[in-house]
């Protein structure tokens, strides 16, 4: 009937006709006002004024000497230079401890991603006896804090001889990042569909080819956010690397840098050059992740 409406509309030369036969034009959407763009640009040029004001300020103070990052006259610049950089590289034991932690992070970024993507291709595409619990056992680690767990992890770790060693400080990373890693590798694998494993089976693929050849070069955003995450939970972590370390070579960064804060007297022109160096490498790791940080951790939040 609407056709037939249109078509005598346009032969009897009624413009109006033919959009009543159709139904009203889509709304347009409504421009924002010039005072309310400005508003809200001004507001995000603010907001990141006020994010990146602390690492500037750093960075800035990390060039002063000692007198001048004390004093409580502010300046931006007096007498930069990179004697702290110089200090804190050739006077301390800094790279050891830098090296220590790169270490750890990169055993624990590796490990984790393994485990959370084969945990979470199972828990997407296989049903199997225990399950439901194994899932909840992941929930149910995520709710207790490092201070609760720090005790019975130290009493295990002490019991199989690794106290003072970097395999305790990766066991204990992992089993903090992997069950929030494999609850969102779950919820991506369920987004890519089970169409393709079908067909990866037709192929004469089992279930691990098809795994690792046809569904993880899929599943490269969420790999990208266990990345990242695994990462920063082993490089900037603090209780652990204090409680389980206890010779200066094996420190990691999150301990070793508790000497340069002794009770009366802070080493602030230690601080924050090894502020600025402990940033390098987590930038580095966010910089080739993060075109797939948003659409991985969308994808895992929205499923499962």
């Amino acid at each position: 009937m609407s056709e037939i409406l249109a078509a005598e509309a346009v032969a009897t030369g009624d413009a109006t006709e033919p959009r009543k036969a159709f139904g009203p034009p889509p709304r347009q959407r409504r421009e924002r006002s010039p005072l309310a763009s400005l508003a809200l640009h001004g507001t995000l040029v603010l907001a990141v004024l006020i994010a990146l004001f602390p690492v500037v300020w750093v960075f800035l103070s990390s060039l002063k000497p000692p007198s001048e990052i004390r004093r409580s006259e502010i300046s931006l610049f007096n007498s930069p230079n990179l004697e702290n950089y110089k200090s804190v590289l050739l006077d301390t034991p800094f790279p050891t401890w830098f090296l220590n932690s790169v270490v750890v992070a990169g055993f624990t970024m590796v490990i984790g991603i393994s485990m959370s993507a084969t945990a979470g291709y199972a828990l997407a595409r296989f049903n199997f006896a225990g399950k439901r619990g194994l899932m909840w056992l992941f929930l149910i680690t995520q709710m207790f804090p490092v201070a609760i767990l720090i005790v019975p992890i130290y009493t295990i770790m002490a019991n199989l001889g690794l106290i003072d060693t970097k395999l305790s400080l990766i066991i204990a990373y992992c089993s903090t990042a992997v069950p929030f890693c494999a609850w969102m590798m779950k919820g991506y694998f369920e987004t890519i569909p089970r169409e393709l494993d079908e067909a990866a089976s037709l192929d004469g693929l089992g279930p691990f080819s098809t795994f690792w050849r046809v569904i993880l070069p899929l599943a490269r955003p969420g790999i990208a956010v266990t990345a990242f995450y695994t990462f920063l939970t082993a490089w900037g972590e603090v209780a652990y690397a204090i409680a389980f370390m206890q010779t200066d070579s094996h420190l990691t960064l999150g301990a070793g840098l508790q000497q340069f804060v002794p009770q009366f007297n802070q080493r602030w022109e230690l601080l924050t050059p090894a502020a600025i160096l402990i940033m390098v490498p987590a930038g580095i790791v966010f910089f080739f992740a993060q075109k797939h940080l948003v659409g991985g951790l969308t994808a895992g939040g929205t499923k499962g």
